[in-house]
């Protein structure tokens, strides 16, 4: 087993867990965390979520599975070389998503504006719910129980008004402090895999071209050392090598950038982590700017491409009508939403119907929402 840095999180340092529990003799408490996560049924849930394309318009694409589990390698990747707890790494880069809704963004923005009134829709606060509260695979506790560490690295974003009602695990957003460098790995891995996956996707869904793609610094830079040395290579022998020296350049960038922001800011310890004006785990400036590069790029190309708004309309309009269904006629939901959920993060909080139904909704897969949809519409 590699040593971990004094600045890593360890069983030894953990903030615990919201309901106490025996040690594993076999196990770290991360690892625990991890396996949980993997058994849960959100994680499964998970291979029909989208990430840009809708999950029947092929199974080439990305899907939240195949995503988190890319993230999950390129954040043990980096937690390794930096002398970090891998498994809390692990743990957080496969949690990260599990609270997002069908259709990906698009379902996002729908269910938020759905939740305007009622304190509007968070993906990371709803992956929080999810292991906190909603998922029931235990006799002594609702949700999965993780621990502190592992439910900070899924709360990458928190609006002021939930971190009011999340006590310690809110105190960060109030107060400006850092999270744990795990979950600063797990966050910039997400970016890492989702900017270059996303151009992969784009690529086979024909949207984007590398034609159009050498615009970016940092595509055309590979491009330029690819051809060189392998001239007549072209399709997706081309593309996946760009693809992986991509991802390579940026990993490699952030370790080296990494390690040096831990000496130069003097980081020894979780606190000094946690009390730093600014993230320790960064990309250098120049690889930074060519990667915001290529992410404005993918959003005026890919993301707003026609027909991708296109698909972004049509499900956008199945999750405001689902919801707008179920909030008029409560009867159309199944019996075990319909019961009050009396455990929450405060005592005796119980939740209201758009609460109940914006569960049942972020819950659903792709193809689950339109066949609710299909079976609503029919009987109107």
């Amino acid at each position: 087993m590699l040593s971990l840095a004094s600045y890593a999180a360890s069983d030894e340092s953990s903030r615990g867990r919201r309901f106490t529990e025996q040690a594993s003799p076999f196990r770290s408490q991360y690892q625990r965390d991890r396996d949980r996560i993997i058994h849960s049924s959100a994680f499964r849930r998970l291979e029909y979520k989208t990430q840009v394309f809708v999950n029947h318009e092929g199974d080439m694409f990305r899907t939240r599975l195949t995503h988190s589990l890319e993230v999950s390698q390129i954040g043990r990747t980096v937690a390794r070389a930096l002398g970090l707890n891998e498994d809390l790494t692990e743990a957080i880069c496969l949690a990260h998503d599990l609270g997002h809704t069908p259709f990906g963004h698009a379902g996002q923005a729908a269910l938020n504006l759905c939740m305007k009134d009622h304190g509007g829709f968070e993906h990371n606060f709803q992956s929080l719910r999810v292991v906190d509260l909603l998922e029931e695979r235990y006799a002594e506790y609702p949700g999965l129980n993780l621990t502190f560490e592992t439910r900070e690295g899924i709360l990458k974003h928190c609006s002021r008004k939930n971190a009011e009602i999340l006590g310690e695990l809110g105190q960060r957003f109030e107060q400006n402090l850092q999270p744990g460098m795990e979950a600063q790995v797990a966050n910039i891995a997400d970016e890492i895999a989702y900017n270059n996956h996303d151009v992969d996707d784009g690529l086979r869904s024909g949207l984007i071209s590398i034609d159009e793609l050498r615009d970016c610094e940092i595509i055309d830079e590979h491009y330029q050392y690819v051809t060189d040395h392998w001239p007549d290579i072209k399709g997706k022998r081309l593309s996946n090598e760009l693809i992986r020296r991509m991802i390579n350049n940026l990993v490699t960038d952030l370790i080296e950038t990494s390690k040096a922001r831990v000496q130069s800011i003097g980081v020894k310890s979780i606190d000094d982590v946690r009390n730093s004006e600014d993230i320790v785990i960064k990309l250098g400036e120049d690889v930074h700017r060519k990667h915001i590069q290529l992410k404005r790029f993918l959003s005026k190309n890919l993301y707003n491409h026609s027909k991708v708004r296109e698909m972004a309309e049509k499900s956008q309009h199945i999750v405001v009508e689902l919801f707008n269904s179920f909030i008029d006629n409560p009867g159309l939901l199944p019996e075990r939403s319909t019961s009050t959920i009396s455990a929450s993060y405060t005592d005796n909080e119980s939740y209201s119907r758009e609460s109940i139904v914006k569960d049942y909704i972020a819950g659903m897969t792709d193809r689950f929402a339109m066949m609710e949809y299909d079976r609503i519409m029919k009987d109107k």
